[in-house]
């Protein structure tokens, strides 16, 4: 018996012994011999490879699980802290493995996973606290926002303005509502910027001392004259000097109006050399921080070193409203093999 004929011999006994132990040949002749129709008897060799796909399908899913249970950031409540009155809440970060998983069926290499992510909204917002003053953002947000009180110093303002709009930064300019009655054209070449505007009340005056019909007058005043001449719908209000008492904390609130003080001062209105002011700020900046400044020689001097160190240590700069919402910066994600 030669070597040709050998092999053949042994081929032809392989595929008989698939014919004979294959379920799905079996399947097949059994609806053929009885007639049944052959569209079904073909559907069998189709099953195969559909519950394939379904196995396929399956082991995506069961990896876009995974990494979602292992990348979740849990959200974090606002809270009222002993030094630091109301803490703003931060939204946590998971993955919607709904649209994550439609996504990747449809990518043709499925080795690295690419996320949609989604907020998770904290249950405990600043709206849920009773009224507090708000000095600081929530430390986990890596932001910052400068916020400039604007009673006097309109010769330092182009220059402040032209520092923030090559930097691409966006401050909050809290007016006096004196001020803004006088400056118009001014305030509204601030707004044109892109800047933030709020409310520093009407005269300057101490609140803690005034009694309500003065207080609630201090800061209508102001918010009338955002709203006709630069309408704009403000949330906020500054109160001169950082005076206040808990009467003018829930004046403010009544008029829907979040009380906002800061977490460094410049004390830019002593005339402290630039170096000084650059020195103090660049050293105990964190996340969170709210930075009070006013048109001066001092602060228009230092600011473009003040956000240049800000941005070195990786933190974005960010108006007041955007530092005190929950909203997450977004992330760089990293797309894991899982």
């Amino acid at each position: 018996m030669n070597k040709k004929f050998m092999t053949l011999l042994l081929s032809f006994g392989f595929m008989l012994s698939f014919l004979t132990f294959s379920p799905q040949i079996d399947a097949f002749v059994q609806a053929v011999k009885t007639n049944s129709d052959l569209d079904s008897a073909k559907s069998v060799f189709s099953w195969d490879a559909g519950a394939a796909q379904t196995a396929n399908e399956q082991r995506l899913l069961d990896r876009i699980e995974k990494a979602a249970a292992e990348s979740y950031i849990p959200p974090v409540d606002a809270q009222i802290d002993s030094v630091w009155k109301a803490i703003p809440g931060y939204n946590g970060r998971e993955v919607d493995v709904e649209k994550t998983y439609k996504l990747m069926k449809q990518k043709k290499n499925q080795d690295k996973l690419v996320f949609i992510y989604r907020e998770v909204s904290p249950k405990v917002s600043l709206n849920d606290l009773p009224p507090n003053p708000i000095f600081k953002g929530n430390p986990n947000k890596k932001m910052v926002a400068l916020m400039i009180n604007v009673a006097w110093g309109n010769e330092y303002l182009p220059m402040m303005l032209d520092v923030l709009k090559k930097e691409n930064v966006h401050a909050t300019f809290f007016f006096d509502g004196s001020w803004l009655k006088k400056n118009v054209a001014l305030a509204k070449m601030i707004q044109k910027n892109g800047h933030e505007l709020s409310n520093h009340a009407y005269s300057h005056k101490n609140m803690s001392q005034l009694n309500r019909t003065q207080a609630v007058q201090e800061i209508v005043k102001t918010q009338q004259l955002l709203k006709t001449e630069l309408n704009v719908d403000n949330t906020l209000f500054a109160p001169p000097s950082g005076d206040y008492n808990q009467a003018t904390v829930n004046i403010a609130n009544e008029l829907h109006l979040k009380t906002i003080l800061w977490t460094l001062d410049t004390v830019d209105w002593r005339n402290p050399s630039p170096g000084s002011i650059v020195q103090k700020i660049t050293t105990r900046v964190e996340p969170g921080t709210m930075i009070l400044m006013h048109p001066t020689s001092s602060s228009s001097q230092a600011l473009l070193q003040i956000i240049q160190a800000i941005k070195g240590k990786g933190l974005l700069l960010g108006t007041v409203s955007e530092l005190i919402s929950s909203t997450r910066i977004p992330d760089v994600e990293t797309n894991l093999k899982f």
